[in-house]
């Protein structure tokens, strides 16, 4: 009997790994949290990516997300999509992006996101696509994006397009 409750234990154990859906690892820096990196799969020959994430300050003092770096990649920018005038316009954040102490900023589809350009491959759906992200004071940060399926709207395979995806400073 205890050996048939050891192998049940073990078998559901094994299903919650094998079902338990890939997620990429949060990634400390300082006071800074950055949690769920990730991209969408891109056509083949296409030129541009997005790059999606969570920041969350949990100190006493503002950083600034200064930009960011790839081997995918022959520039890495930090854009805001935004209306104005009834118009959905991209714009890069040439001073960056500012991550207020006690706040999170959550970089998405439809607000503020990285924009991989001259991308030098094609970023494939179960891809690591690993970045380095530049903050004014926590320095230099290695992530990595996990690349998600072509129509994504959020990590982990779940999608939100119900909602506008524009994304804000809580």
């Amino acid at each position: 009997m205890k050996q048939l409750t050891r192998t049940i234990a073990l078998a559901a154990m094994l299903a919650a790994v094998i079902t338990t859906p890939v997620r990429a690892e949060d990634v400390k820096a300082g006071d800074l949290l950055i949690s769920q990196p990730w991209s969408r799969q891109t056509p083949a020959g296409a030129k541009v990516a997005g790059g999606y994430f969570t920041i969350e300050n949990k100190g006493a003092a503002a950083d600034r997300l200064v930009g960011g770096s790839g081997d995918i990649a022959g520039r890495v920018e930090i854009h805001e999509m935004a209306m104005e005038g009834g118009i959905m316009k991209m714009r890069p954040l040439d001073k960056g992006l500012a991550i207020d102490p006690g706040k999170t900023v959550k970089l998405g589809p439809g607000g503020y996101h990285l924009m991989l350009m001259n991308l030098k491959g094609q970023l494939k759906q179960g891809d690591k696509v690993p970045l380095t992200l530049q903050f004014e004071k926590a320095g230099k940060v290695n992530v990595s994006l996990d690349v998600q399926g072509v129509g994504a709207q959020a990590p982990g395979g779940g999608d939100h397009s119900g909602h506008s995806g524009h994304m804000m400073k809580k």
